[in-house]
């Protein structure tokens, strides 16, 4: 048999696009391959092999095609499915005839009909013992011509005792016999596996509702229990297309009901939640069906990788630099998987309901609920027609009983109904904003009571502001969650301030927490700090706005409203200050305390800071961060009591430390004299820079293990700054910055701050502040000795020979790649201080510190800040005679450093960078 044998029309003719465009009709499907009717059984020939492949392609190139033009996913993933049966039907033919007592059937997705691109062909051969035992050889060489057409099946060959066994023993095995569909052979053994799956005695509902609801809560905890990762997974994760299969399952099993056309006959979906998750559905299929052709295999998740060419493919463009086409993408695909995350919730409750029918009668609990089943009911059919302030009320009740389950089903189909029905009037109805001004004048409780009315949909009804960012993401490293998510998880953040279980791991936060005289301030402006992202412009100012005439619509009082307003605008303040500026210098630290103003707002600020970091991302929160911010918190409280128009005088600063240091070194038996010369050594700035912890900790160092000019280098595991400490007390030489970064990078540390300081007489005195690279966490003991030993070695070498080392980008960043910026400044201090914004890469540092080597110049000071994939680095340096940088040497290292680092260095790219 030949490739002519087989017949399939031409692809559309109709010109390719890109784009997704909704105007194409099912009916615009490519035809199915026409093949033999049957063939003699003698096998799958080389050149029938061949003609079969070929038809397979073109099937997918014209259903691609007819994807582009925009055909829908479900129609195009059943026409696929019709072709690939054929395909399949005709290849059993060729392999075993039409024998007696065997039959081929599909399971999961093929046995419901639908195959996108790259989806495995799942199969199960059934088949009597005698059955399976002369049709060995023809299955074995079924499913491999069905591997050679490229097909990947999934297959199993069982025969019933077998079939009925697994399904018994494993509730997945009873799932895909859900779905089976035979496609070919005896057609008695449709009704053999027809007995197997309707046996009351195999998984009756209440045990098959458990195992799945169980099944689902392990799949989930793999995506970290949410649908809104930056990288969801959308057949797998929460909200996915895996949600919508199990409500049919579950549908199926417990009220014979497999569609959601058939589960609204039965009166578990309304009309209105049949449409919602068909649109849901759709969505979803149409961004699977892209991504597997965008990345042209079964991948299941939304990677970077793919994501920008996706969102171009389905017809998103850039609005503006606030509102990117990639961004406006998965906004789509998060808002569809949170609907279907919550009407899968809701019918999940109805299922438990209709299996545990309550025993008692209602109890009632108000004038609006009574207590039916463990659960909470609506008193009346209309209540939240009638008082829409109820659709708030529902959740400060589930507060206040906390042993009811939740919403009963009925509750919740109610409640979307009204909120359907009140549209835009809920967001000014005074009633209704009454009562969330009640909620939130609980304080931390009212945390999990806004978590319930996001997931209903009633705070975003409330609040449209915060309806625009559910499923808002921005497409970087260090935002990981969306918006909405993201604002809950701060909320939940500042809730944990006020659990007493928390005061040993945010020892001020609780405490500042207890003496807030209206938690409630803070609530709002975690509520508020970055609802106003993706519409362009700065989202603290324009969030200042919403956050102020929202206030001003509850009822708050003018000095309440103002501070709200006034966190929202200033959010990041705090952050950025800590982070990016040396907080050991006065003038900082009075700067900010002048912005702040006063202790009502510092303390509000700070814990909002804290939450706020917290909940961005897990890796982003470290002890480090947390000694910064506490460090910056009790200075400008420190400020805040005295004139902010003058900081205390350097000299002072320098003699209360020296003080403070010498009592901790006396206390180890170091005598006066000894730590006079050895200070002798230690400049001024020193004392300015560092605490008297770590000062008397270096000291001893010196006394204990300096020798001559030998290299001295000592490692603190953890320091009071929260981090792992070095110090390196050694020859002031070139490239010593260049060679203690190398050795840094090579064994996996990060470096967050460093401070590089010198004697008179050249002594270096370098202190750098460390994290576990891979896990933001400070150095053990062991790592720690390890990296000592490691930079004694380099140290000992003249001169220094920098080893950078080589590994390649991560996936992930390889995808989020910037022109670096380069900034110069003049410092107070007589220095130049140089700000470096570019991608984060492995070695970057060590990177950059070798460019200062081959540039000449000396850094003093170093802080390092990363953003997700952002880095934001600020040094302090000067040319190799501690002067400042003229402009030619500034070119050379602007140049130098572009070098090491990868960018343009033409006068363009420099034009560029320094007017960004």
């Amino acid at each position: 048999m030949t490739a002519s044998s087989y017949a399939f029309p031409t692809p559309h003719s109709r010109p390719r696009s890109d784009v997704f465009t909704p105007s194409a009709r099912a009916s615009d499907l490519p035809p199915l391959p026409r093949l033999p009717a049957a063939l003699p059984r003698s096998g799958v020939s080389a050149d029938a092999r061949l003609a079969l492949r070929q038809l397979l392609g073109d099937v997918d190139r014209a259903l691609a095609n007819a994807f582009a033009d925009g055909v829908p996913a479900a129609a195009l993933a059943r026409r696929r499915g019709e072709a690939v049966e054929r395909i399949v039907g005709h290849v059993w033919t060729a392999c075993l005839g039409e024998p007696e007592g065997a039959a081929l059937f599909a399971v999961g997705g093929f046995g419901r009909g639908l195959l996108f691109p790259h989806s495995d062909v799942d199969l199960l051969a059934l088949a009597t013992p005698a059955a399976a035992a002369a049709q060995a050889r023809a299955l074995e060489a079924l499913f491999a011509c069905l591997w050679d057409l490229g097909l990947k099946p999934g297959h199993a060959v069982r025969d019933p005792a077998q079939c009925r066994a697994l399904a018994a023993a494993d509730v997945s095995v009873y799932t895909s016999l859900l779905d089976a569909r035979r496609l070919c052979g005896d057609p008695a053994l449709t009704g053999v596996l027809a007995a197997i799956v309707d046996d009351p005695v195999l998984w009756p509902p209440a045990a098959y509702l458990a195992a799945k609801r169980e099944d689902q809560a392990e799949r989930h905890a793999r995506f970290d229990d949410t649908a809104y990762n930056l990288e969801p997974n959308l057949k797998d994760g929460p909200g996915g297309l895996r949600t919508l299969d199990l409500m049919r399952w579950l549908g199926r099993r417990i009220v014979g009901a497999g569609s959601f056309e058939a589960l609204a006959a039965a009166g578990l979906l309304d009309p209105a939640e049949v449409a919602a998750l068909a649109a849901a559905e759709a969505t979803l299929q149409r961004t699977r069906y892209a991504l597997h052709l965008e990345a042209g295999r079964a991948e299941e998740r939304l990677l970077f990788d793919f994501q920008r060419a996706l969102a171009a493919r389905l017809g998103y463009v850039d609005e503006h630099a606030q509102n990117l086409g990639v961004e406006q993408c998965m906004q789509a695909y998060y808002r569809a998987a949170q609907t279907v995350e919550r009407l899968g919730t809701q019918l999940l409750e109805r299922f438990d309901e209709l299996l545990e029918p309550p025993l008692a009668p209602a109890q009632p609990i108000d004038q609006d609920f009574v207590a039916l089943g463990g659960r909470l009911e609506a008193a009346t059919p209309d209540l939240f027609l009638r008082r829409p302030q109820a659709l708030v009320g529902a959740f400060a009740v589930l507060l206040d009983h906390p042993g009811l389950k939740g919403l009963s089903a009925d509750t919740m189909r109610r409640m979307q109904q009204a909120l359907a029905r009140h549209g835009a009037a809920l967001a000014d109805d005074r009633y209704v904003l009454a009562a969330l001004r009640a909620l939130l004048m609980r304080g931390a409780p009212a945390v999990e009571a806004l978590a319930r009315m996001n997931r209903h949909g009633v705070l975003a009804a409330v609040l449209p502001a915060f309806g625009h960012v559910v499923g808002r993401m921005q497409y970087d490293l260090f935002h990981v969650y969306t918006v909405d998510e993201h604002t809950l998880r701060v909320l939940r953040n500042v809730a944990r301030f006020a659990d007493p279980a928390m005061r040993r791991e945010f020892p001020i936060a609780c405490e500042v927490w207890a003496g807030l005289a209206k938690p409630e301030l803070l609530l709002l402006a975690a509520l508020f700090h970055d609802i106003a992202k993706g519409r362009g412009g700065d989202h603290s100012q324009l969030g200042e706005r919403e956050a102020r005439a929202f206030c001003a619509k509850l009822g708050l009082a003018e000095a309440d409203i103002d501070l709200v307003a006034w966190l929202v605008r200033w959010h990041l303040l705090m952050s950025v200050t800590a982070q990016r500026q040396d907080i050991t210098d006065p003038d900082v630290v009075h700067r900010f305390a002048a912005q702040v103003e006063d202790w009502e707002r510092l303390d509000h600020l700070y814990l909002l800071t804290i939450a706020d970091i917290a909940g961005t991302s897990p890796r982003l929160w470290n002890a480090w961060k947390d000694r910064l911010l506490a460090d910056l918190y009790v200075a400008a409280r420190y400020a805040l009591r005295g004139d902010l128009a003058r900081p205390p005088h350097a000299e002072a600063r320098v003699r209360e430390c020296r003080e403070r240091a010498l009592a901790l070194l006396s206390t180890e038996g170091f005598a006066a004299d000894a730590v006079a010369r050895a200070w002798a050594e230690f400049p001024d700035e020193s004392f300015l820079r560092h605490r008297p912890e770590q000062i008397a900790w270096q000291t001893a160092a010196v006394l204990r293990e300096g020798r001559g000019d030998a290299p001295l280098v000592a490692v603190h595991p953890l320091s009071v700054r929260g981090c792992t400490e070095l110090f390196v007390y050694a020859p002031d030489r070139e490239g010593l910055f260049a060679a203690i970064t190398a050795t840094l990078d090579r064994l996996r540390f990060s470096v967050v701050e460093a401070r590089v300081l010198s004697s008179k007489r050249g002594v270096a005195l370098d202190t750098f502040l460390l994290l576990e690279t891979d896990t933001q966490a400070p150095a053990g003991v062991e790592r720690a000795a390890e990296l000592r030993e490691a930079l004694l070695r380099a140290l000992a070498q003249t001169p220094y020979r920098v080893q950078l080392a080589r590994r390649g980008l991560s996936r992930q960043l390889r995808h989020f790649q910037m022109t670096p910026r380069i900034e110069f400044g003049d410092g107070a201090d007589g220095r130049t201080q140089l700000a470096l914004v570019c991608t984060d890469r492995p070695g970057l540092l060590a990177a950059v510190a070798q460019a200062f080597r081959d540039a000449g110049m000396r850094v003093h000071d170093a802080r390092i800040a990363t953003f997700g994939e952002r880095v934001e680095d600020f040094f302090r340096i000067t040319d190799a005679r501690d002067r400042p940088l003229a402009e030619p040497a500034r070119e050379a290292l602007r140049a130098a450093l572009l070098r090491r680092i990868g960018g343009d260095t033409t006068p363009q790219a420099k034009e560029h960078h320094a007017g960004t």
